[in-house]
Parts: C-alpha cells; structure tokens; sequence
C-alpha cells in the first residue's frame, strides 16, 4: 500500500468538483426499494452512480485507459472493471466489479454486496482486486462533504463522493426549496486526460444521475 501510493502520488494529478443534485434519484430508488427487498438485494445509491460511469465511458472511452510510462502509450480498455474504495478493520481495500458494461443495477448491487463482504473478512481472492480500470469511492457513506482522491496505479482516473446533504437550492422563480446535493470530485491523470475531456465525462455522468431512467 505504501509503495503504490507514493507512486501514485508521483502521477499528475488534477480535480474537478462539482454539486449532483439527486432529488429524481432519491425518488427513484423509493419506488424501487420494494422489489429490490423481494430480491434480497440491498438498495443503495452507489449502484446506480457505479452504472452511470459505465453509461459515460462508452462515450469517453479514454477515461477507462491505461498509461505505460515506458512506452509513452495509452490503451483504452473495453471492460469496464469498477474499483470501490471499501474501508474495513484491516484497512483500505479496493475491490473491483468486473464488466459492469454488461451489468443491470441489480447485479451491481449484488456483486457490491458480495465483496464488500469479503473485504470486510479479508477474504477477497487475487481475482477481486486485480484488473480495475477506473475506481471511485464513496466515502460521504462515512462522512465528509469533499474529497480529493489519489489515483489507483494502472488508472488514469477516480470518483469520489461527498455526503448526500439536504441544500436550499433556487428553483427558476426564485424561490427556495430543499434538494438532496452530493458533492463529487474526479481526479485524472494529466499526462492522458485533459481538463476539457474530463468536464464533458464529468456533465454527462453528473446528467444521467440527475435524469434517471427506471
């Protein structure tokens, strides 16, 4: 852990922060709650964020590659094998969930659900958290408004999200009402990424998000 993140630490770096309002989210997951219990599925947020990000790769690919420093060369990879931060008692562990491209929210839950067990117990297998392409985590489930992550080896980016907090927002005749706001910030690798790329695949997840399709 220490040696890969000094060497991460060594990669360019840079952030872009930004409010999701998840007002259409939140309702959608209420009316969703009732067959994900019949399906033994926990239902959270961050299945539906996870399935989001596989959405927007297939428009920016290039946020799902890899840099070889060696060779000077960037791969872009067609799985979509997402990283999640988990914290447990023994420490960091960043399993991933493998070709989410080809996964329903439900699956994702699931597959969530199973390593975050496994972490948990230490007894995630080589398989679980070798292969990640691109990483995200949440650690407003914890605590904390705003985030800057470091990026996993191997990645050129990562997710990280705030906590969901009630915020008066404005709606368009001026009024106040109360919006459930998540602050997200996505790090990327400067040698790859620009600031343009990572803007335009940062508006696109944000807008999935804030427009759900059941």
């Amino acid at each position: 852990m220490v040696k890969a993140m000094t060497a991460a630490a060594a990669i360019p770096h840079f952030y872009l922060v930004d409010e999701v309002k998840l007002d259409a989210l939140v309702n959608l997951r209420k009316t969703l709650q009732d067959s994900y219990t019949e399906q033994a599925v926990k239902l959270t947020y961050l299945p539906f964020m996870i399935k989001a990000l596989s959405v927007a790769l297939l428009r920016y690919p290039l946020m799902n590659s890899t840099f070889s420093e060696e060779a000077s060369t960037i791969c872009c990879r067609g799985s979509h094998n997402v990283g999640v931060a988990v914290a447990t008692p023994h420490g960091l562990a960043v399993p991933n969930i493998k070709n989410v491209q080809q996964l329903s929210v439900v699956e994702i839950a699931k597959e969530l659900a199973r390593l975050t067990q496994l972490a948990t117990a230490s007894k995630l297998s080589a398989e679980d958290v070798s292969g990640g392409t691109i990483t995200v985590s949440n650690f407003g489930s914890i605590g904390g408004k705003v985030g800057y992550p470091l990026l996993n080896l191997h990645e050129v980016a990562i997710g990280a999200f705030g906590r969901i907090r009630k915020t008066p927002c404005f709606a368009e005749d001026g009024s106040i009402y109360p919006a459930s706001i998540m602050n997200v910030t996505w790090a990327a690798d400067h040698r790859v990424l620009d600031g343009a790329t990572l803007a335009k695949f940062f508006s696109e997840w944000k807008s999935l998000l804030e427009q759900p399709k059941g």
